[in-house]
């Protein structure tokens, strides 16, 4: 049935999520271990995650808002520690230390985007995440989001087809 585009977004979110943690992993590169408790922890939350949104959906949407609202918070004092560290320490590399390939380029950070870059975009994305959780628990059975409207996603990508085409040379 149709759902006023909540699937996409849904889909589009869960993927910007999973460039975070691609960008984060290829930062720090964790060992074995580490990467088991982190698969094991997302099993178990994942399941009672699943039982929690058949019983409430709501419920699951407004705690994902506040998970997010605290990554935002978490995001600004990182970004606050960095841009205040003292020259030569460590956590001031990061002003001017590159941030990942992969980062650079899903966030079109440029060839000289830094970490510091990086993790103003990243805190981008969760406030993005945080406004999208909490608006899904108002919407209507039926409703379409304004957030992700399936039909303005097409009008903007037939514009920018026909700007492109415009912009083109002729060849005559």
């Amino acid at each position: 049935e149709r759902d006023g585009g909540l699937i996409n977004m849904f889909l589009e979110e869960a993927n910007n999520e999973r460039m975070h943690l691609l960008t984060f992993v290829g930062m720090r590169n964790p060992g074995l271990l580490f990467r088991a408790s982190v698969i094991g922890s997302q099993f178990v939350f994942g399941t009672a995650f699943f039982l929690s949104y058949a019983i409430s959906p709501k419920f699951c949407h407004r705690f994902v808002g506040y998970i997010e609202e605290e990554a935002c918070s978490t995001y600004s004092k990182i970004i606050e520690a960095i841009e205040s560290a003292p020259d030569g320490s460590d956590l001031a590399q990061w002003r001017t230390e590159k941030a990942p390939k992969i980062g650079q380029s899903y966030w079109k950070l440029g060839r000289d985007g830094s970490v510091l870059d990086l993790m103003y975009a990243v805190r981008a994305d969760e406030a993005e995440h945080r406004d999208v959780n909490h608006h899904v628990v108002g919407m209507k059975a039926g409703e379409v989001n304004p957030r992700f409207d399936p039909a303005a996603k097409l009008d903007q990508a037939l514009i920018k087809y026909v700007k492109d085409i415009m912009a083109r040379p002729s060849s005559a």
